[in-house]
């Protein structure tokens, strides 16, 4: 899974709706249209209705570990196993058998990632039912998948795909031998997969906001294919005539959209803001907010939006180590949505299609 974990704002974790019958179909969409237009079920025609812990356990697809299986499937929670750790709790490497879903020794079977949540906090458990309830119903190509849960007495786990290149922070940030700067057509392929993976949680099948889309929570597969992770934060979106939810502020100081934090009105777009202020990590190689700037260069959107403006300043923000591996069209096709996404999310429109074109 990778370090999937950062300082958040606030917490609070609303829950999804399913049909009366509880079925335990998943919402899917392809990995291939940015609309996901072909997923299997509507939410369209679903009505909102609250669920309680029982019927989200009862009515996802998932496997129930005991605590046992996963202690043994990650060797008793070995600190060398520790795949990543924050707020939430860690993150361990692990094995099970793909067709059993057991225990198996080391290096053999499948890899899974197994988050396990702190017992110190009941956020922590709404969190961890939130992640249960969305990712228990939502596939798509580019949403990470979660393959179980545990809860079992004050245990409280969640067992995930592993995903053998990490997150996105952790390439764009980290120096090192193994976390070589992504090239150019790297960060457009992952951008790419981040993006359809949005526009189907946004899209008529699904509904639903992340909230916390950020560089941590794109992670990598063995092909850098992106994959959405941690939806403990996920709300559903609007219905009916309504244009936004209305709610506590939440989320990651440099990636919440400035509308949101000032009214609590949370849209899709909230989403897109995010997407736009993670795209300006990739191409630049800095982050979103980083103190150890010189003054006027902490807040990464606030010092890029003078350059995102002009076609001839737009390699000022490019991160140096891309030098010679793009074209100028290339460089110049994200720029004027990127400054519109900067200024205001009011200004987006229907961001995944203009994006796509570009």
């Amino acid at each position: 899974m990778g370090n999937c974990f950062s300082a958040r704002i606030k917490a609070e974790s609303p829950f999804h709706s399913v049909s009366a019958s509880g079925t335990n179909s998943r919402y899917t969409g392809s990995g291939n249209d940015l609309s996901g237009s072909s997923s299997r079920v509507s939410a369209a025609s679903v009505p909102p209705t609250p669920r309680s812990e029982g019927e989200i356990l009862q009515s996802s697809s998932l496997k129930s570990f005991t605590f046992n299986d996963l202690r043994t499937a990650t060797r008793n929670f070995r600190p060398d196993s520790v795949l990543g750790e924050g707020g939430f709790g860690s993150v361990f490497k692990g094995w099970i058998d793909e067709h059993a879903f057991t225990a198996t020794r080391p290096g053999t079977g499948m890899v899974i990632a197994v988050k396990r949540l702190n017992q110190d906090g009941y956020q922590g458990h709404r969190e961890w039912l939130a992640e249960v309830n969305y990712l228990g119903l939502l596939y798509h190509p580019n949403l990470v998948r979660l393959i179980g849960y545990c809860l079992e007495e004050e245990h409280r786990l969640l067992v995930y795909e592993f995903m053998p290149r990490g997150s996105l922070e952790n390439h764009l940030f980290r120096r090192g031998s193994y976390f070589q700067p992504l090239s150019w057509n790297l960060r457009m392929k992952v951008a790419l997969g981040a993006a359809k993976g949005l526009a189907f949680l946004h899209s008529e099948e699904a509904k639903v906001i992340y909230r916390d889309f950020k560089t941590s929570n794109v992670l990598l597969d063995s092909n850098y294919n992106a994959k959405l992770s941690d939806f403990g934060l996920a709300k559903d979106g609007p219905t009916g005539d309504k244009s936004h939810v209305s709610t506590r502020v939440m989320g990651t100081y440099g990636y919440a959209a400035p509308e949101y934090l000032a009214t609590g009105h949370l849209t899709a777009k909230s989403d897109v803001y995010s997407f736009g202020v993670v795209l300006l990590e990739m191409l630049s190689g800095r982050r979103a907010v980083d103190k150890n700037r010189p003054s006027g260069e902490h807040n990464l959107v606030e010092w890029a939006r003078p350059y995102l403006n002009n076609k001839r300043k737009i390699f000022r923000i490019l991160d140096t180590r891309l030098e010679g591996q793009y074209s100028l069209n290339g460089a110049q096709k994200p720029q004027r949505w990127l400054f519109n996404v900067s200024r205001t999310t009011a200004s987006i429109g229907h961001p995944w299609k203009k994006w796509w074109r570009r």
